[in-house]
């Protein structure tokens, strides 16, 4: 029973993330296009994304706060509403061309997001230790559902009224509004439920938490994996439009690469399970190397879609890799605040390369906005090799 249970769970975390995913990527997919349409200047072009993990980032901590007391259904719910919101304020915003309307309505869809991103911890705290690995694998791997609809969306959703790109946010509006009809679906025991019965031990400062070597080479792998994704992935339509690539090319693209990012996901639990998670990060790391060579072999749409895919597999293994190695980092009592953290400083990260992104690219090109990559590359397989070191000295001096 309890077995059927984890799965049942696990399966709507899992349709759960491809909704909100398909938000996410739709707003990657249209989101500078649409605001290049009504931006002052060029390089406000990625403004909206950048309001989308501003609202990431400021949701994370107070999401994280408000589901270790009232539970993950409810938290989870809550943000799918700011979905619909979102979508609704970004079509109104592009609708009366305005810029900073469209900023609102994608940082709310940035709060969706925070609220969605704790979708992956939810499945490790409803599976076993055995399959823990695999069920935070299958939601991301929800995300292959968005990769095919969310560009699509956004694509047909541009012609569909007057103003191009209005009819897409009201589509991802519809979306979010079904997430969180699916979420009234989950049980997750609330917090003070699963406490019953069992002994607590007492949460350390969060400074000694973080303070881990694991925890932190955790959470600078999948800010490194996030913040070269959401880098070139941001870049990535401009730069197609900028080298005569149409839309339809730069959707396409686009799918490819959420495909790379989320198609691993059915496997990438069993690799780490199989050659140990630190070997699965440093290969995530080679990956987006790989990409900054595709990157550097032209403008061609084979480039840019080879690229891509090479970015999405990279983040894949760097994300899932270092999410899992994060949850052997604290206790039942300290997982609010440690995962608060973890993912507030990623999105600060991807906040930062989504509003950078526009700028990069306008400066230094495309090509080599991807080699200045390669020095934060080299440090994440640094930083990943030196605990593989210590673990395995550690584990000498203990036999």
């Amino acid at each position: 029973m309890a077995e059927a249970h984890q799965t049942r769970n696990v399966a709507l975390l899992a349709t759960a993330q491809a909704l909100f995913q398909t938000a996410s990527v739709l707003v990657m997919t249209v989101g500078a296009l649409a605001a290049s349409r009504i931006a002052s200047e060029p390089w406000l072009a990625t403004a909206p994304i950048a309001a989308m993990f501003l609202g990431t980032a400021a949701a994370t901590f107070p999401a994280s706060l408000l589901m270790a007391k009232w539970g993950r259904r409810a938290g989870f719910i809550l943000g799918a509403v700011f979905g619909v919101l979102g979508g609704l304020v970004g079509a109104v915003g592009i609708a009366l061309g305005s810029l900073m309307l469209l900023c609102l309505g994608t940082l709310l869809i940035g709060a969706y997001q925070g609220h969605a991103q704790f979708y992956r911890f939810a499945a490790a705290e409803v599976a076993d230790a055995s399959f823990r690995p695999r069920a935070i694998s299958y939601v991301l791997a929800g995300g292959v559902f968005a990769a095919i609809v969310g560009p699509e969306l956004g694509r047909l959703g541009g012609p569909l009224l007057a103003v191009e790109f209005t009819g897409s946010f009201l589509l991802l509006a519809v979306v979010s509004l079904l997430s969180a009809g699916l979420l009234l679906g989950l049980r997750i025991a609330a917090p003070a439920a699963a406490m019953t019965g069992t002994v607590v031990e007492p949460a350390r400062p969060l400074r000694a938490i973080v303070s881990q070597p694991a925890y932190l080479i955790a959470l600078f792998g999948a800010a490194t994996g996030y913040g070269v994704m959401i880098l070139a992935m941001t870049a990535t339509p401009l730069a197609m439009l900028q080298h005569q690539h149409g839309i339809g090319d730069a959707a396409r693209v686009i799918q490819a690469h959420t495909l790379g990012m989320f198609l691993p996901s059915f496997f990438t639990g069993s690799l780490i399970a199989r050659f140990g998670v630190l070997r699965i990060m440093l290969t995530g790391v080679v990956i987006l190397a790989a990409h900054v060579g595709m990157a550097l072999t032209g403008t061609g749409f084979g480039s840019f879609l080879g690229a891509l895919v090479l970015l999405g597999v990279g983040w894949n293994f760097l994300y899932i890799g270092g999410t899992t190695l994060l949850t052997e980092t604290y206790t039942p009592a300290e997982r609010a605040s440690a995962q608060a953290a973890n993912d507030l400083t990623i999105f600060a990260v991807g906040l930062a390369s989504s509003l950078a992104a526009g700028a990069l690219l306008q400066q230094l090109g495309w090509q080599t906005l991807n080699a200045v990559l390669l020095p934060w590359l080299g440090i994440a397989a640094l930083t990943i090799l030196w605990l593989a070191v210590s673990r395995a000295r550690q584990a000498r001096q203990a036999a």
